[in-house]
């Protein structure tokens, strides 16, 4: 069983993508799928706009173009984490403020 960090490589490489390979990366970076009993797999992604993936099964292989959708949702979600990261952090609210008056 590849690990999902090489089935990565091997999508970014450009090479045959099993569909259940491309599935388990999915699963891994969005969450479990919805499944409305059709053969399209739906992911929902953090972000707003257009939020999800849409994968399906051709004969056992994923198709290309949906392989490069999840590459760049992929990127995208490593690009927010980082901005993430990077922001300051809230103060806290310690207990010592006083509280405000009522008006």
């Amino acid at each position: 069983m590849a690990g999902i960090e090489s089935i990565v490589e091997q999508m970014k490489a450009g090479g045959v993508v099993h569909f259940g390979d491309l599935f388990k990366v999915c699963q891994h970076y969005f969450g479990k799928p919805r499944n409305s009993g059709s053969s399209h797999f739906i992911f929902k992604t953090p972000w707003p706009g257009d939020p999800r993936i849409n994968i399906q099964n051709d004969k056992g292989k994923a198709k290309p173009y949906q392989i490069r959708q999840v590459l760049a949702a992929i990127e995208k979600l490593a690009d927010m984490q980082a901005q993430q990261a990077k922001a300051p952090a809230k103060p806290e609210i310690t207990a010592d403020r006083k509280p405000r008056k009522k008006r």
